[in-house]
């Protein structure tokens, strides 16, 4: 792939959280190339399966909050990589 075919992260994509939502906590940098982003979003959301088992299995909440958080940063990868 030559770098003119090479896609790139916009950086438009910020993930939110706490109270309406309304306190950005990170947002994706521009340049990135898209097929990492999306093998990095790929890594997060096979930690997120692994992390809400162990959580429903031993009765672990803050697992699952963990989890959650990295469903987004997942989501706001790919989102960005569109």
């Amino acid at each position: 792939m030559t770098t003119e075919e090479t896609q790139f992260t916009v950086g438009k994509t910020t993930f939110y959280q706490g109270e309406n939502g309304t306190h950005p906590l990170f947002r994706i940098e521009p340049g990135i190339p898209c097929r990492d982003a999306r093998e990095q979003s790929s890594e997060l959301m096979g930690y997120v399966r692994e992390l809400t088992i162990t959580g429903l299995m031993d009765e672990k909440p803050m697992m699952i909050w963990a989890a959650h958080y990295l469903s987004a940063m997942a989501k706001a990868l790919m989102d960005d990589a569109e």
